[in-house]
């Protein structure tokens, strides 16, 4: 099995980098990275279309190597799809994350937009972040402890060879910062933002000011089954999602409208 491993916290990453060890102790598995050379948190699935992308070597200091790129972490899963390294992936795994990717939070996640990435190509995927440790289902940065979720996720892909993975689906994983009581299926929770605007000093010459809108102190509905209550009871959170994104229950509904006589006699023509 060949992987690509990548990230959107960047290829120095220790999260990435505990992945990458735990990995390689698989066997019949290569492990390729291509990862951003610095930091994409909340890049979502951007990518870079007008300039052309620089990609580096770089050096693990243990003997293997990966590519170091300005682009974003879709940019990434391209890079391996369209031959970078030489082979197309059978896996994409992206993270281990800096940090949880619950609920509301995936489609801002340039992490779980990588395994999404995946998805749009045909290639399986897996988005692995970890919690802050302590807990908490904020966005506070601390500390992180990737020993746990590095030997589960490896062990996950080792799994993963045996079953077949859900069609245009990735999963999702979340592993608690606390200690862990047991691993749950779930679905994704919902997100309560408690965001502020807040002007952080006085109009400068220009008349131009600076604010900060974003990551303060979210909630979320506590509601049993969903990925951000497993998290907060210590579980691991693993999530089925898909990339349909079509309201199929109201395809009836919008036919209902009427858009047909919306046209009249003014509508273009062959």
């Amino acid at each position: 099995m060949r992987i690509l491993l990548t990230n959107d916290d960047g290829i120095s990453a220790p999260g990435l980098q505990a992945a990458r060890r735990a990995l390689r102790e698989l066997d019949d598995v290569v492990v390729d990275v291509i990862a951003p050379d610095g930091n994409r948190s909340a890049s979502g699935r951007g990518i870079t279309t007008r300039s052309p992308l620089e990609v580096e070597e770089v050096e693990f200091g243990d003997g293997h190597s990966g590519f170091a790129t300005d682009g974003t972490p879709v940019d990434c899963v391209r890079f391996a799809e369209l031959g970078l390294l030489g082979g197309r992936p059978d896996l994409i795994f992206s993270g281990i994350n800096h940090g949880a990717n619950l609920g509301d939070d995936i489609t801002y996640s340039g992490t779980v937009a990588a395994a999404l990435e995946g998805i749009v190509l045909g290639i399986p995927a897996f988005a692995f972040s970890q919690q802050t440790a302590g807990g908490g289902l904020g966005y506070i940065s601390g500390t992180f402890d990737f020993a746990f979720a590095a030997d589960f996720a490896a062990r996950l892909v080792e799994r993963v060879q045996g079953h077949e993975m859900p069609e245009a689906t990735l999963i999702n994983v979340n592993f608690p910062g606390v200690e862990v009581t047991g691993v749950e299926v779930t679905t994704l929770g919902k997100r309560i933002y408690n965001d502020e605007l807040r002007q952080l000093d006085e109009p400068d010459d220009g008349g131009r000011r600076r604010y900060e809108i974003y990551g303060w102190k979210p909630g979320y509905e506590e509601a049993e089954g969903t990925d951000l209550c497993a998290v907060a009871a210590g579980r691991v959170a693993v999530t089925p999602i898909h990339f349909d994104l079509t309201d199929h229950g109201g395809l009836d509904r919008l036919r209902g409208w009427g858009l047909e006589e919306m046209l009249g006699t003014s509508a273009p023509t062959a």
